[in-house]
């Protein structure tokens, strides 16, 4: 049973079963699983194949999936569900104009994300213009173990946290720089807690550098804040340390607007 589903367990009358399932198979496609079959739809959400295949068909009537042989996977269309809130959360409002001013400052991508399961969730961006340019629109989804904010956000749990993400998430290569192994991962989140940033060099894409920053809510890390770069593109890259100046000035000051908004 999914966990969409097991929150509705015991809810009385009111709980619409049918919408818990149609969630259920949405939830479903995740970062690791960007694409799935019937068999593993109905796998992981528990339901039969013939339930499953009727919400799938369902959805793509609706045109929130896909069909490519004997695959389906989640189209842009399922961003309007949550893309509204995601803009409007007060985190988004205030951190997209200070973004906007480090991507002038730095010449590259800026973004901030929060922790969401097992992944890192992007709440607001600033995209360069560069032809090469990566296109990550808010609502985008990576695993966080491969990502400097993700990085971030796990440095900024308790020992207890942690170890529940490392029980339930499989750290799979991505690209050939992934760490893979979670007692190199736990000595990397150390260090990226005693200096205060972290560096992430092509883990989830080859060619790829990103720095990150922490976002701090009543001391506690709420979100992260990058920039992300080219490894190669001509230019002399930036230096890891200069950048995560820079971010960290940001991100104090989305700290401080933060604290004025409640």
């Amino acid at each position: 049973m999914s966990a969409v589903t097991e929150q509705g367990e015991g809810r009385g009358g009111e709980f619409v079963q049918s919408l818990a399932r149609g969630l259920d198979v949405i939830t479903a496609f995740d970062s690791q699983h960007r694409s799935l079959t019937l068999s593993q739809v109905a796998q992981r959400t528990g339901l039969n194949r013939a339930t499953a295949r009727r919400f799938l068909h369902t959805l793509l009537t609706l045109g929130y999936v896909h069909q490519e042989d004997q695959r389906f996977a989640l189209t842009p269309r399922v961003m309007r569900l949550g893309y509204a809130f995601l803009s409007g959360l007060p985190l988004s409002e205030i951190a997209q104009p200070h973004l906007k001013d480090l991507s002038t400052t730095l010449g590259e991508s800026t973004s901030v994300s929060v922790l969401d399961g097992s992944d890192v969730l992007y709440v607001a961006r600033v995209q360069t213009h560069r032809i090469m340019a990566t296109a990550i629109p808010v609502g985008t989804r990576f695993p966080a173990y491969a990502t400097s904010m993700g990085l971030v956000l796990l440095a900024g749990l308790t020992e207890d946290e942690l170890d529940r993400y490392l029980d339930t998430t499989v750290l799979e290569p991505i690209t050939v720089y992934t760490v893979t192994d979670p007692q190199v991962l736990r000595a990397e989140l150390a260090r990226v807690r005693e200096q205060g940033y972290a560096v992430c060099d092509q883990q989830l894409s080859l060619g790829l550098r990103s720095v990150a920053v922490p976002i701090r809510e009543d001391g506690r890390v709420v979100a992260a804040m990058n920039c992300s770069m080219p490894v190669h593109d001509g230019r002399t890259p930036h230096e890891p340390v200069a950048v995560a100046d820079v971010l960290q000035r940001g991100a104090a000051r989305v700290e401080e607007e933060l604290a004025m908004s409640h």
